[in-house]
This record gives structure tokens, C-alpha cells and sequence, in this order.
């Protein structure tokens, strides 16, 4: 008896490998996933501007990136001392605005760089819902915890967000024609908006996601959502707070993912080297001089290994690290 109800994803034409630059922009699909990537030494860039939730937020983060934008003082909201960027996460915030300032403009011209030669740039819309500022209207891609009374909230409709996706799309292709466009929707639910809330929320961006799909510029849509909400569907599979995936569900996601998106040839040579990114967690259960130095030495042996076979795959970092405790000065 199957007391799962599971569905086959159909392998992508087109495969990523460790040359392959993949750009990963919006909700928390896109960090784990890119995260995973970047543990197995992928090229990859997540969320240059922080974690963004909606659609419209997300196209801000692209727009600027395309236009690569210069941050200036007027663009900051000081709040209590501190510089803001209602279209940056709050790891861009600083006491000091030159500092905030050279930060954005740091990594937007890094994010557009990335983009010019990305082969891949996967989207994860979150909910539909967007927040703004009233002093000015606009839709803020992070509140930082300011007081709720300087926003207003509102529901985006699909014919919204696709008005704007299609011109953000065309945009795309003509910035990088080779860029092959994926959709995603968060499966993690909003659950401030509400149970019934969520479900809107999330309907109008899976309505929203079709209209997309016919676009030229967009290879397909990736079912992170539907892997957890209607495969798992337990809540065994949720972190305590019973709306964020746990980490097997995370593991699973990721599992169907690297099936559809790599060949056999990329998972194998990204497990060797997220063998080598998590060693670097071990914590010793003693602190033997001659136990830590065997340790590094393995693993050393499987970097040199790695990187015989695998030349485009930029390792140092790790490298310099178990060099270090192989002498003895970590």
C-alpha cells in the first residue's frame, strides 16, 4: 500500500554543472537551495540585496541590478541613527551612510556582473502581499522592523504582477540572452496573512506564475512547493515552528532538485567537495595534536584529489584552512 502521493519531475534539458554560474533571487527556496550549491563549490549568487518575498520587491532587486544603480544619500531612511534601504536587508544597515552606501553599490555592481554570464536565474515568490512606505508609496522590499504604522499593506493581483514581470523578462533577455529563467513558489506559508490569507496569497502567485510561463525567456517552473505541501505533507517534516521545512524536507527538495537540474557526473563531484566544506565543521573530541594533524592531512589529500580532477573548481579557501591546523595554528 503507498501511503505517499508522489510525482515525477521530468529532467531539465538543460543541466547545471561547476561552470555553470546560477543567480538565486527571492524567499527562502533560494537560499537553501543556493546555499546547498555553494557548500558543493558551485558558482552561484544568492540574494545579492537580502532575502526578497514578493514579486514586486523581486523585480526591484532586478531592476537595479540591470540598471546597475548607484546608491546615494537620498536613497537611505535614517531611522534612530542608523541608514536604511528599504530595498536591502538590514546586513546593509550601518550607523555610518558611506559605509551603507559603499556596500549596496559594492555588491550591485557584483550582482551584475554575476548576471551578465549567469547561465541560470531561479525565482521563489514567497506571497503576493507587499508593504509600503507612506512617506513616498513605494513598495519596500524590507520593513526592518520599523513601526507598522509608516507602512500600508495591500494584496498584489496576477494582472499586476504579470504587467510587470513581462517587462522585467524582456529586459533580462536583452541584458543576457543565454539566461534561462526558472520559477519557483516558497513552501513555507505566510502565516501572518492568515490560513484563508495564505492560500490567497499564494494562489494569485501560482495564477501569476502561469501567465509567466508562456513568456520566451522562462525555461520552466521547479515544484519546491508542491514536494513539500502535497509529497511529504506531514508535519515531521517542518521545524518547530511548523511552517519552515525541516531539514530532511530540505535535504528531499534539494535531492529532486540536483535529479532534474544535474547530471550524475555534477552530483558526484559536488559530494566530493560538500564532503570537504563540512569538514571544516568537525570539532575535535580531543584536543591531540597528532589527531588534528591526521585529520587535516585527509583531508587535504581529497582537495588535492578534488582539484587534479576538477580544475574549475575554486578551492583555496578550504584549503588554507586545514593548512593551517596541519601546522598547528588553528
Amino acid at each position: 500500500m503507498n501511503f505517499r502521493t508522489t510525482f515525477n519531475i521530468d529532467p531539465s534539458d538543460n543541466r547545471i554543472d561547476h561552470y555553470t554560474p546560477v543567480m538565486f533571487i527571492g524567499s527562502c527556496f533560494a537560499s537553501e537551495i543556493g546555499v546547498k550549491m555553494a557548500e558543493g563549490k558551485m558558482k552561484v549568487l544568492i540574494n545579492p540585496s537580502g532575502i526578497v518575498y514578493n514579486p514586486a520587491s523581486v523585480c526591484s532587486t532586478l531592476d537595479i541590478i540591470l540598471e546597475n544603480k548607484t546608491c546615494t544619500e537620498s536613497d537611505l531612511y535614517k531611522y534612530k541613527g542608523t541608514n536604511i534601504s528599504f530595498f536591502h536587508s538590514t546586513d546593509f544597515t550601518s550607523e555610518d551612510s558611506s559605509r551603507t552606501i559603499d556596500k549596496i553599490n559594492s555588491a550591485t555592481r557584483a550582482a551584475n556582473n554575476f548576471l551578465k554570464k549567469a547561465g541560470f536565474l531561479f525565482i521563489t515568490f514567497g506571497t503576493a502581499r507587499i508593504y509600503r512606505f507612506r512617506e513616498n508609496g513605494e513598495v519596500v522590499s524590507n520593513c526592518h522592523k520599523l513601526p507598522a504604522s509608516l507602512f500600508s499593506q495591500e494584496m498584489l493581483t496576477v494582472e499586476e504582477i504579470a504587467l510587470s514581470w513581462k517587462e522585467i523578462l524582456n529586459r533580462l533577455h536583452s541584458f543576457n540572452n543565454n539566461l534561462r529563467i526558472i520559477f519557483t513558489i516558497s513552501p513555507v506559508r505566510h502565516w501572518k496573512d492568515g490560513a484563508h490569507g495564505n492560500q490567497l496569497s499564494k494562489s494569485i502567485l501560482f495564477l501569476s506564475i502561469d501567465k509567466l510561463l508562456e513568456h520566451k525567456t522562462v525555461e520552466g517552473y521547479f515544484p519546491a512547493y508542491e514536494l513539500l505541501m502535497d509529497d511529504l505533507r506531514d508535519y515531521r517534516y517542518y521545524a518547530e515552528d511548523m511552517l519552515h521545512p525541516s531539514q530532511t524536507a530540505t535535504d528531499y527538495i534539494w535531492n529532486a532538485f540536483s535529479g532534474c537540474y544535474f547530471s550524475s557526473e555534477t552530483i558526484a563531484i559536488w559530494k566530493e567537495a560538500y564532503a570537504i566544506t563540512q569538514a571544516m565543521n568537525h570539532r575535535f573530541l580531543s584536543d591531540s595534536p597528532a589527531a588534528k594533524v591526521e585529520f587535516a592531512n585527509n583531508i587535504l589529500k581529497k582537495i588535492s584529489a578534488l582539484e587534479n580532477k576538477n580544475p574549475q573548481i575554486d578551492i583555496t579557501y578550504e584549503r588554507s584552512y586545514f593548512v593551517k591546523i596541519q601546522r598547528g595554528l588553528l
